[in-house]
């Protein structure tokens, strides 16, 4: 009985480990590397695992840098069980299909430029396929995996369809609890009910990406968000956020909304310009049964995320034709990282112009875009051209779905539970400073901590 890490190692994007228990073989997620882009390629491309010997695929979320190469493993062959909760399903059928066409234009471009073809990793044939191989499992309902796995999912509190996976290994007369963490969410976050993790485990899979600091209250950040309206729009700019077509597009539209209500910001246009976000947000609305009832604003109105200055763009030529418009607005676009998606041409045009903001409200992972402008670097590539960065940067971590150091030390503290039994932990989905100054508090907790590295095998 072992797991493999093979992505989201000493790193933040590509999750995926590889659970072996007797002769089944279970992966838990297979997500899409993002980065550098010929070193993102050359991973990308490589299965280091053969897919045929797969049992069975367990998801803990849609997002690509979890889900993003389940097609591949189509294309390749695979064509066992995909288990997911319900939403996951239904975001993973727009995000899935939304890749596989970048996929494809980005093919066209690099062979146009190359003048030679270059395959993209999957195509909308692959991702239909890969869509029939899904399960869906309601919450905190046990299923058989494969012979001597057992799974169960939990609320992560993270976005939409989110879940932790506890898995019940049996080999022979050894039994061993794993818990995958997933990407674990925050307590008081908007729309989705706070994190309610398994109680046991002897091995804890657990993601790191902020285990080095800690986030302001969620609601001192909806005030942030509208100062920086109010202030950019007195100076006549607009408010450029990139912000992940799922989930934090969301989040960003729902204190949109409750500022609009208490008259806290401006009467000035909210664009949501991506195809996939409005899609999404579709989604959302499909599935009110995983929003946190306590909340005012869901008790409150019918949509969530519809208010009176909220536009819609949805073509590539009405998204250009923003930036010709005058006068103050904020625009919403994917991708959260501005690693592709209709905001580097917003960026392209509005970064030099010092009235603008450009709002980041979310995680940018090393060699991205988004860090870039995060360091404040004075010229950015947008486009393959040097891009002067004159506009405000304002940063607002608080928006992070993901837990902070707190939170991820109360969501494990929730895990050990009152019998303080503590679970052997292995830190994933997180960078070396992150995970080291994680791993120096968990252990003044009492646990014991490893940070595998790509490749690396684990006996459990």
């Amino acid at each position: 009985m072992n797991v493999t890490f093979l992505g989201a190692a000493r790193e933040v994007t590509g999750s995926c480990h590889l659970l072996r228990v007797g002769r089944s073989a279970v992966a838990l997620d297979f997500g899409m590397f993002q980065g550098h882009r010929a070193e993102a390629n050359t991973k990308n491309i490589e299965v280091p695992f053969q897919p045929n010997e797969l049992d069975a695929v367990i998801l803990s979320r849609a997002h690509i840098d979890h889900s993003g190469r389940l097609p591949l493993l189509a294309r390749l062959g695979f064509n066992k069980p995909i288990y997911s909760t319900p939403a996951t399903h239904d975001l993973c059928a727009i995000m899935l299909a939304d890749s596989a066409h970048i996929q494809e234009k980005d093919a066209e471009f690099l062979a146009r430029r190359k003048r030679a073809f270059v395959s993209p990793l999957y195509d909308q044939g692959d991702v239909t396929r890969v869509m029939r191989q899904f399960r869906t499992m309601p919450l905190d309902t046990p299923f058989d995996v494969a012979p001597g796995i057992r799974a169960t999912f939990a609320e992560a509190g993270h976005i939409l369809g989110s879940a932790s996976v506890l898995l019940e290994g049996q080999e022979g007369s050894d039994k061993r609890r794993i818990l995958f963490s997933g990407d674990v969410g925050r307590w008081g976050l908007p729309i989705i009910r706070d994190p309610d993790p398994p109680v046991g485990a002897d091995v804890v899979i657990m993601e790191s990406t902020y285990g080095n600091r800690d986030h302001p209250p969620a609601d001192e950040m909806m005030q942030r968000l509208g100062e920086v309206i109010r202030d950019t729009a007195a100076r006549g700019g607009r408010v450029l956020i990139p912000a992940f077509a799922v989930g934090r597009t969301q989040e960003i539209l729902y204190d949109l909304h409750r500022l609009r209500r208490a008259d806290a910001i401006p009467r000035v246009p909210v664009v949501r310009d991506s195809p996939l976000a409005i899609a999404a947000t579709s989604v959302f609305a499909m599935n009110p049964d995983a929003f946190d009832r306590r909340e005012a604003l869901v008790s409150e109105v019918d949509d969530l995320f519809d208010f009176d200055q909220l536009e819609f763009s949805r073509d590539t030529g009405a998204s250009k034709a923003l930036n010709e418009r005058r006068g103050p607005m904020v625009i919403i676009a994917a991708s959260g990282m501005c690693e592709a998606g209709r905001i580097l041409h917003h960026l392209a045009h509005g970064a030099p112009d010092q009235r603008n903001t450009i709002l980041i409200v979310g995680f940018q992972a090393e060699h991205t875009l988004g860090r870039r402008i995060v360091e404040r670097r004075p010229t950015i590539k947008v486009f393959g051209e040097e891009v002067p960065l004159r506009a405000r940067v304002e940063i607002l971590n608080g928006y992070s779905a993901h837990a902070d150091r707190r939170e991820l030390r109360r969501w494990l503290g929730l895990v050990r539970g009152d019998a303080g039994t503590a679970p052997r932990v292995e830190l994933v989905h997180g960078e070396p400073p992150a995970q080291q100054a994680l791993a120096t508090n968990l252990e003044a907790d009492g646990f014991t901590v490893a940070m595998p590295t790509r490749g690396e095998c684990r006996d459990l």
